[in-house]
């Protein structure tokens, strides 16, 4: 049986993604005193998997990225689940052009629970 993603895992995995984000979460539990993980997917971590979308020049980094990302959508805690649909998954269908983009390293599930997400928040799918 696999391991229950938590959000100190998926934090640790988007760090070893992106080691300077590591710097941008010090900061960011210096300033607030405390971390606030809506805030730090939201600021810290989804830009820079947005900025990898747009580029859209590093597809094994990217394929990585949304192969763990459906991992999450799997095997995440309940609380894991809840803060990554509400911020990551709802970020992605900000701009349509990042989602298509997004779509073509998504799997089934992270695409069944992003499009869920945009419904929950209104948005037209």
């Amino acid at each position: 049986m696999r391991k229950e993603v938590t959000i100190e895992n998926f934090l640790e995995k988007m760090i070893s993604f992106f080691p300077k984000t590591r710097e941008g979460l010090a900061k960011h539990i210096s300033e607030y005193e405390e971390r606030l993980d809506t805030i730090v997917i939201e600021e810290i971590i989804m830009p820079e998997v947005i900025d990898l979308l747009k580029k859209n020049n590093d597809e094994k980094k990217l394929k990585e990225i949304f192969d763990y990302f459906e991992d999450v959508c799997i095997n995440s805690d309940d609380y894991l689940n809840n803060v990554f649909s509400i911020t990551a998954l709802e970020l992605l269908g900000n701009e349509k052009n990042i989602l298509e983009t997004a779509k073509k390293y998504m799997g089934p599930v992270t695409i069944k629970l992003q499009r869920e997400a945009d419904l929950a928040i209104g948005r037209q799918v």
